[in-house]
Parts: structure tokens; sequence; C-alpha cells
């Protein structure tokens, strides 16, 4: 499995200042997707055990909130092991840290993974240019959910994510 790029401070993914790492690969290729280098599954770099140390030295600062996992797509069936391991050692390094994903993937679709249980929140669903809507915080399209996983998996049922929270 490969990955795009690593943000080593980014505000944009997330609350607070995030680590994100760009997974490369995408099926999905949807329509004026902000990311369209990352759709190869052939580009960028390769994910290996090192770079999962990079990314958690990276967060090791204070000001860093969480991880942040984007794509491509970091829930394809090439990916969701490395994410999985990526998350995992995440939350076990750095457990008060947030660990966020986005995927064209319904949690539905997500919701018997392991990786799942790593994620505090998952934006989910693919982006639809016909539903943009550019005053959306976390997400471009109308049909994607920013769900709370914690409360969900506690729940049984759907819950957003709301800022204050985290």
């Amino acid at each position: 499995m490969r990955y795009n790029k690593i943000r080593k401070m980014d505000i944009s993914n997330g609350p607070g200042i995030r680590v994100s790492i760009f997974f490369q690969g995408c099926k999905f290729h949807c329509k004026n997707c902000f990311n369209p280098e990352t759709w190869s599954f052939t580009g960028g770099n390769e994910f290996t055990d090192e770079t999962i140390e990079e990314v958690l030295k990276l967060a090791d600062k204070e000001q860093i909130k969480g991880l942040s996992m984007l794509g491509g797509e970091p829930m394809n069936d090439v990916n969701i092991e490395g994410a999985t391991k990526l998350a995992k050692k995440f939350k076990e390094k750095y457990p008060n840290k947030t660990v966020w994903s986005w995927s064209g993937y319904s949690f539905e679709e997500l919701k018997d993974k392991e990786v799942i249980k790593y994620l505090d929140v998952l934006v989910d669903g693919q982006y639809k240019d016909e539903l943009r809507n550019p005053k959306l915080r976390w997400r471009g399209s109308e049909n994607q959910r920013v769900i709370d996983i914690k409360k969900t998996l506690k729940k049984g049922e759907i819950i957003s994510y709301k800022d204050e929270e985290y």
C-alpha cells in the first residue's frame, strides 16, 4: 500500500492542529474531487512501519490534537490494513488525542471493520458535486455525515459530531 503525503501541521482536516496522512489510491473518482492526484494506487510513497513511526513522532508535540486519515481512500481494501495499524498504534500512544478519517464508504459499510474501534470521528460518504455546499464544516457535500464514532457505537445509532465536544 501507499500514501501520497503527510502534513505535519494541518489545520483544515479536523479540529486543532493535526498530523494528516493522505492515503494513495481511490476507486470512487468523485467529480471535482479536491485530491485527484491520490486516485492512482501506484503513485506516492510506500507505506511502511517507518511511515507509522514518522506519524507518531510528528504527533508527539503537545499542540498536536490528533491524526487525520484522508485520501485517496484510507478504507479501500488495499489501504485499510495500514490505516487500521496506524490508528491503533496512534490511540495506544496518544489515548487523549483524536483520530479522524474521511471515507467514501458509509459507516454502515465500515461498522464491522477493526479500524472503527480506533476512530473518534468518521466523515463518511462519497463527495457529490451536485450536493456541494462550501458552508459545511469538515465535509464538502450535503450527503456526507460527520459521525461521532464512540457515541454511535455506544448508542447503536448514528450520532453526529459536535465541535465543542473535543
